[in-house]
């Protein structure tokens, strides 16, 4: 469809074996932007390295992936850290990626947070720690969060630009949230249903949720996790179906 531009984004660098494998590289292939662990829930100076020669090799733009510092949960379960402390870490670990981008000759586009993080942006004492932390570094970064959220809204009113974030690969339930991952079809593993629910929000706006709802959603950029069986899978044939449909497919941070 002309004039409708989208960026496919995944979450990578989360595994060495993802990367000594190929899957991560295959997950690349078919991505425009990687968000690539920074030493807090995963990644190291090795897998931060790898990442980014991947990414730099098949034109896939790059940005940190920050997390509350909890290896053992992989960032998935809030910790109670205090505004100061989730802007020290999210600095620390922005800043890490940054470094080793810099030796490659390479540029940071965007942030977005992960997991447990992610979602705890909602408050604004969160979001406002995590914009202070991307600010301090570069205030040109592109933060990424939740379509329908008030997390875009409060980067925005600090002078950040956001873009808006929707989900392939996992299913919404009727109030917005994503269905918890301990719940029976919380995930899309089927490529063909991912790359369908990918249409439905890029040319109409709207995602069926769990119950069968529609959910209006208003997204520039599609999410494809690396650790959702079927990946590699998924993100080709999401990428795919946009295309033969029309649809532009380039960086977040490119994308006006």
């Amino acid at each position: 469809m002309p004039g409708i531009s989208i960026d496919i984004n995944s979450d990578l660098g989360e595994s060495p074996q993802g990367l000594a494998d190929g899957r991560d590289l295959e997950l690349m292939r078919s991505i425009t932007s990687a968000n690539i662990a920074c030493g807090g829930h995963a990644g190291d100076e090795s897998t931060m390295k790898q990442t980014l020669v991947a990414a730099r090799a098949l034109n896939v733009a790059v940005g940190a992936h920050p997390s509350y510092p909890d290896r053992p949960n992989f960032g998935r379960v809030q910790m109670p850290l205090s505004p100061a402390e989730i802007e020290a870490t999210v600095y620390q670990q922005i800043l890490s990626l940054v470094r080793a981008a810099e030796k490659l000759s390479m540029h940071i586009a965007h942030v977005k947070p992960h997991g447990a993080l992610y979602h705890a942006a909602r408050d604004r004492q969160v979001a406002e720690a995590i914009g202070r932390a991307a600010m301090s570094i570069d205030p040109h970064l592109v933060m990424v969060g939740q379509a329908g959220s008030v997390t875009l809204a409060r980067w925005r009113a600090m002078g950040l630009r956001s873009v808006a974030e929707a989900f392939a690969d996992r299913a919404y339930e009727k109030d917005g949230k994503l269905r918890s991952r301990n719940l029976p079809d919380a995930l899309l593993e089927s490529p063909d249903r991912a790359a369908q629910q990918a249409l439905e929000i890029v040319l109409h706006g709207r995602a069926v949720t769990h119950d069968g709802n529609e959910l209006p959603l208003d997204a520039e950029t599609l999410c494809i996790h690396s650790d959702t069986p079927n990946a590699g899978a998924i993100a080709r044939e999401v990428k795919n179906r946009l295309v033969a449909a029309g649809v532009c497919v380039q960086a977040c941070a490119v994308i006006s």
